[in-house]
């Protein structure tokens, strides 16, 4: 489960860049094409969170959908899940969101 170290880094990043505020939300955009399972990272948060800044604080995750290009007919779409296949059939195809893991908000109190 490498959503563990997902959350952990997370708390990391926030941690180093506000080691003495009192942390009380952290929000985080996570693309469906990151691989990431959201409900994994909520279940990590109050483990790692815990003898932290950060522990007590809540969680708020935002789930971003994929966008691909299909570099044969041009067209721009929402795959159905991980593997991107464009409706035309192709497998051409760059993937232009959906692959983020952003700290979108800290709120400190």
């Amino acid at each position: 489960m490498h959503e563990l170290a997902i959350t952990e880094s997370v708390i990391d990043a926030v941690t180093e860049r506000l080691p003495d505020a009192r942390i009380t939300c952290v929000h985080l955009e996570i693309g469906a094409l990151s691989g990431i399972v959201a409900d994994s990272v909520r279940f990590c948060f109050d483990l790692v969170t815990e003898g932290t800044n950060l522990e007590g604080a809540r969680l708020e995750i935002t789930e971003t959908a994929g966008r691909c290009h299909c570099k044969v007919c041009g067209s721009d779409f929402e795959p159905d899940g991980p593997i991107t296949i464009c409706p035309c059939g192709s497998i051409e195809v760059t993937v232009v969101a959906g692959q983020e893991l952003k700290i979108a908000s800290v709120r400190v109190a």
